[in-house]
């Protein structure tokens, strides 16, 4: 009998030793090796982009971008509301290995500051947590990115929303819950909730607010 306690005993102790190397696993390691990965993105645009480039077209109306390659960095962001130092790259698709490299971009909505809705995606927690904080954002934050040329600075209209995942309309061209009316250049952010699951959606939508090329500096709203 008390070999067969003791048994037990060893098992449930190799059992909960490996359930805390999972769980240190999933809360550290992974977003050790998702900070990297999406450093190493963003040094991967960064090297594109000191390659002499045609002159930028005009900043009023912003020249229709290439198509975007599946699974490759061609923006990256900045939120300020959720610190100076957030910057993460921004990829062509959602897929499941991409998202581990940084946010996403819907390769069905608008490309960046054109017209329609840019749409893109990150994980809330896991792989380097790039939206942990999505709850904090509010009406009037500025989401800026740039994809070496110009400064796209969006505001943000209306959000976090919440939603379930099967209400795709939240990424349409003119999305019916977003309170826009009509065609506009329209940036849609969208996360799992809660924060370790992902039953529903957390939503924000923004409006294209400026745009200027690289050589004049940071805009604004990047400026403390």
């Amino acid at each position: 009998m008390r070999v067969i306690v003791r048994t037990v005993s060893e098992l449930c102790i190799t059992v909960g030793s490996l359930i805390v190397l999972f769980v240190v696993y999933v809360l550290f390691w992974t977003g050790v090796r998702a900070d990297d990965v999406m450093d190493d993105q963003i040094d991967l645009l960064r090297k594109e982009w000191a390659k002499p480039r045609p002159p930028a077209g005009s900043v009023a109306s912003p020249p229709k971008p290439a198509p975007y390659a599946e699974g490759k960095p061609f923006a990256i962001m900045y939120i300020p509301r959720l610190g100076f130092t957030w910057n993460k790259p921004v990829l062509e698709g959602t897929a499941a290995g991409t998202l581990k490299k940084g946010l996403g971009h819907y390769a069905e909505t608008a490309q960046l500051g054109q017209k329609g809705n840019f749409a893109v995606a990150g994980h809330r927690r896991t792989y380097g947590d790039p939206f942990k904080d999505f709850p904090r954002l509010r009406r009037g934050d500025a989401v800026v990115l740039t994809d070496g040329t110009t400064w796209f600075t969006y505001r943000i209209d209306k959000g976090p929303y919440k939603t379930v995942p099967t209400d795709i309309e939240v990424i349409d061209p003119v999305p019916r819950t977003s309170g826009y009316t009509r065609a506009g250049r329209y940036l849609t952010l969208t996360t799992c909730e809660p924060e370790w699951g992902h039953s529903h959606r957390l939503i924000v939508w923004a409006h294209l607010d400026s745009t200027q090329p690289v050589e004049a500096g940071k805009p604004g709203a990047l400026r403390r």
